[in-house]
C-alpha cells in the first residue's frame, strides 16, 4: 500500500501562483501520495499512446495513398501543442487566477510550476497535473485534424494546431474545469472531456471540412465511395485508444481511489455495448458483421461516457453505449444533409457523441458515485442530475454543451479564413497533389514499401502502346513477385 501525505500543504491563502516550497530547503514530496503520483503518471502515458492510435484509426479508414499523412499529422500534434502546452497553454487553462472565460500568464513558460497543488486537485502538485493534461491537448487537435485527409496541406495543418489550442481548445478545457470558469461556476458536470476534447474537436474537424471544400469526385448522394483500405490499422488504432481510455477517464479522478476504478469499469462496459450495438444497425443493412462498424461503436461508447465517467453507476454505462452507438451512428448522415465532405466522420463519433454523453450526464449523474473520491460528500457533494431530483442540471449539460460547440465551430471557421489569405498558408493541395496522394505529395514517403515500387517503376518504364506496366494488379512488380 503506497504512502500517503505526510504533511498538508500550506501557502497563501490566495489563489496566485506559487512554486509550493523550495526543493533546496524542504522535501516537497511529503504533501502528495506515492500512490497518486505513480498512478497519474501510467495515466499520463496511456493517454499519449491514444494520439498514435487516432492516426492509426484515421490511416485505416483513408484511401492508401494519404495513409501516412494522417498518422504522421496526429503525431505532430505532440510536438506542436507540447510546445505550446509548455509555452503558455498550462497557464491560460490552469492558471490559479484569471477571468470567467481564459486564465492568465501567470504560469507563462511553466514558470512557478512545481509542488503548489493544482487548481484540479489538493492531491496533486502542479507539475504533474501539467502532465497530465498536457496530453489532452496534444490528443485533442489530433482528433480534429483527420478533417485534411487526401487534400489538406502539412504546414497549415502545424500552424493550425499551435493557433487553436490557444484560441479554441485553453478557453474551453478553462471555463470547463478551472475554478474561476463560468460553466464551472454554473455548474456543469464534466468528468473528462465531453466538451473540451470531443465536442469541441467534433466542431472543429466539421469547420476544416466545410473550409477546405470536397474532394474531387465527392457527390453528396454518395460521398466519396471507397472501403477502408486498412481495416487491420482501424483495428490497431481502436486498441490503442481502448486501452488509452483507461488513462483519459479514469486518470481524472486525479487520484488513485474507488472513483478511478468506477470511471475505468463505466468506460469498459460502455465502449462493448457501443461497439456492439453499431455491428447490429450495420447487420440489419449488410447481414454482415463489419470489424470496423464495431470499432466505430466502441469508439462511440467510449466519447459518450467520457463527461460521465465519474459520476454515473454501471447499469447508467450500458445506456451511454447504446444510445452512443445508435445516435452516432446515424449522425454520420448529417454530413450528406449538409454537404460537407467530412470524410473520418469525426463530427459524428466525438461532436454528436460528446453532446449525447453531456445531455445524459445531467439525468444520470450521482452523487455516491462522486463520493467514492473521498472528498466529494457533505458540503463538497455534487447535485447530480435528475435520478437525484436535481432538474435543472440538463440544462446546464445542454447550455455548455451548445457554447462549446458554437465556440469551436466558429472560431475555427475565422481562423481557417485567415490562414488561408496569408501566402504559405493556403489550406488546400493543387488538384494535381490531390490525384497523387498527400503521402507523395506532401511527404515523399509512404506508408507501404509496394507503393514506392511502384512509384519508381513506373517512373522509369516505358512501355510500349498497348502495353501494361511491369506491376500487378496489386501494384507489386514483377521483379519484387519473383
Amino acid at each position: 500500500m503506497s504512502a500517503g501525505p505526510l504533511e498538508t500543504w500550506e501557502g497563501p491563502e490566495e489563489a496566485v501562483a506559487d512554486p509550493g516550497g523550495n526543493p533546496m530547503i524542504e522535501d516537497l514530496n511529503v504533501y502528495y501520495s506515492t500512490g497518486d503520483f505513480a498512478w497519474i503518471l501510467m495515466c499520463s502515458a496511456l493517454v499519449l499512446l491514444m494520439v498514435p492510435g487516432i492516426g492509426f484509426f484515421y490511416s485505416g479508414l483513408a484511401r492508401r495513398k494519404s495513409a501516412l499523412a494522417l498518422i504522421w499529422l496526429a503525431f505532430i500534434s505532440t510536438a506542436v501543442v507540447g510546445f505550446q502546452w509548455f509555452f503558455w497553454g498550462y497557464s491560460l487553462t490552469f492558471s490559479h487566477t484569471g477571468s470567467a472565460f481564459i486564465g492568465d500568464l501567470s504560469n507563462f513558460g511553466l514558470m512557478k510550476v512545481l509542488a503548489q497543488p493544482s487548481v484540479g486537485s489538493s492531491k496533486l502538485p502542479d507539475l504533474l497535473f501539467c502532465l497530465y493534461q498536457g496530453m489532452f491537448a496534444a490528443l485533442t487537435p489530433a482528433l480534429a485534424i483527420g478533417a485534411a485527409a487526401d487534400r489538406g496541406r502539412m504546414l497549415p495543418c502545424i500552424v493550425f494546431m499551435f493557433v487553436w489550442a490557444t484560441i479554441v481548445y485553453d478557453p474551453i478545457a478553462y471555463w470547463t474545469w478551472n475554478g474561476n470558469g463560468w460553466s464551472f461556476k454554473m455548474g456543469g458536470l464534466d468528468f473528462a472531456g465531453g466538451t473540451p476534447v470531443h465536442i469541441a474537436s467534433g466542431a472543429a474537424a466539421l469547420a476544416y471540412s466545410l473550409m477546405l471544400g470536397k474532394r474531387t469526385g465527392y457527390n453528396k448522394v454518395n460521398g466519396l465511395p471507397y472501403r477502408p483500405h486498412n481495416v487491420t490499422h482501424v483495428v490497431l488504432g481502436t486498441v490503442f485508444l481502448w486501452v488509452g481510455w483507461f488513462g483519459f477517464n479514469g486518470g481524472s479522478a486525479l487520484a488513485a481511489n474507488l472513483r478511478a476504478v468506477m470511471a475505468c469499469l463505466v468506460t469498459h462496459i460502455a465502449a462493448g455495448v457501443g461497439g456492439f450495438t453499431w455491428c447490429l444497425l450495420d447487420y440489419r443493412l449488410d447481414k454482415k458483421w463489419s470489424t470496423v462498424g464495431f470499432c466505430s461503436g466502441a469508439i462511440a461508447g467510449l466519447v459518450a461516457i467520457t463527461p460521465a465517467a465519474g459520476f454515473v453507476p454501471p447499469w447508467a454505462a450500458v445506456i451511454f453505449g447504446v444510445a452512443g452507438g445508435i445516435l452516432c451512428n446515424f449522425a454520420t448522415k448529417i454530413k450528406f444533409l449538409i454537404g460537407i465532405d467530412e470524410p473520418m466522420d469525426i463530427f459524428a463519433e466525438h461532436g454528436v457523441g460528446g453532446i449525447v454523453g453531456n445531455l445524459l450526464t445531467g439525468i444520470f449523474a450521482t452523487d455516491y458515485i462522486a463520493a467514492l473520491d473521498g472528498s466529494s460528500f457533505g458540503e463538497n457533494a455534487i447535485p447530480g442530475g435528475w435520478v437525484n431530483g436535481n432538474w435543472i442540471q440538463f440544462a446546464h449539460q445542454l447550455a455548455d454543451s451548445v457554447a462549446g460547440f458554437s465556440y469551436s465551430f466558429v472560431v475555427t471557421c475565422l481562423i481557417l479564413f485567415v490562414m488561408n489569405l496569408i501566402p504559405g498558408l493556403s489550406l488546400r493541395v493543387s488538384a494535381e497533389e490531390e490525384e497523387i496522394g498527400l503521402d507523395d505529395a506532401e511527404l515523399g514517403e509512404f506508408a507501404y514499401d509496394y507503393v514506392e515500387i511502384t512509384r519508381s517503376v513506373d517512373s522509369t518504364a516505358t512501355p510500349a502502346v498497348g502495353t501494361s506496366p511491369p506491376t500487378s494488379v496489386k501494384g507489386v512488380s514483377a521483379a519484387e513477385k519473383a
